[in-house]
């Protein structure tokens, strides 16, 4: 399955729709693809936590001011610098394809602008962030601290060497398609931990799939393919 759909009239703040209500009919959304992904994903139904944390999480409050209107549709945006805000499906599923922890500590290699941070930080204990574009890393911060987001720490820097300061990680999530798993990721990673990271060259079309990393406790690593998708790419910073 590829995403995204439009399979009714979405709803928009703008046109008289309630925010609870263009909020409600996104969660709606997003329990409707997770049913209809699910033979592909493995997930049919998303966790009770995941689905707490995409309902609570602002999502109008991290897109451009001509972006709010639409802030609540089921659909990626752009945020500037030729980045986007993925789509909430899949933040939502990417999310739950890390069975987070409470006291987990995440590594996000990809922050734009903060909102996939806020959905992490929600369920679990501190989250690490690495943005290559110091233009949004500097927004996702500020957003973050208007919304008292305090259990996020964000970096400028090349996403494909992770943060090592701070690792192991238990979990760590890539928001932008990597050719390969970056080796040092994949370093980063604890014994029993998991990945989720989109793999591939350009968009679907092109064959991205968002990928399962694990690795065991003798630090064996599976990869296991989920679903296509289409991200921008991870790029290093001499590119």
């Amino acid at each position: 399955m590829r995403f995204w759909t439009r399979r009714r009239k979405p709803p928009r703040v703008s046109d008289g729709t309630s925010e609870d209500d263009a909020r409600a009919r996104l969660l709606d959304d997003i329990r409707d693809m997770a049913r209809l992904s699910g033979a592909e994903s493995g997930r049919p139904a998303l966790s009770q936590r995941t689905m707490e944390a995409m309902a609570q999480v602002p999502r109008d409050a991290f897109v451009p001011a001509a972006e709010k209107p639409l802030a609540w549709l089921n659909r990626p945006l752009p945020i500037g610098q030729g980045q986007t805000i993925s789509q909430p499906f899949v933040v939502a599923l990417m999310t739950d394809l890390l069975d987070l922890e409470p006291d987990d500590t995440v590594l996000e290699i990809g922050t734009g602008c903060g909102y996939q941070s806020a959905v992490l930080a929600h369920l679990a204990a501190h989250v690490y962030s690495v943005e290559r574009l110091p233009e949004l890393a500097a927004g996702a911060r500020r957003t973050l601290a208007d919304l008292g987001v305090a259990n996020v720490d964000v970096r400028t820097g090349d996403g494909h060497l992770g943060w090592p300061e701070h690792a192991p990680y238990k979990k760590i999530m890539v928001t932008a398609a990597a050719e390969d798993v970056p080796p040092a990721l994949v370093e980063q990673l604890a014994p029993g931990g998991r990945m989720v990271v989109p793999v591939g060259r350009g968009g679907w079309l092109w064959g991205q799939e968002l990928t399962l990393v694990t690795k065991d406790a003798a630090g064996d690593v599976t990869e296991s393919p989920i679903l296509g998708v289409a991200f921008v790419p991870l790029v290093h910073d001499e590119a």
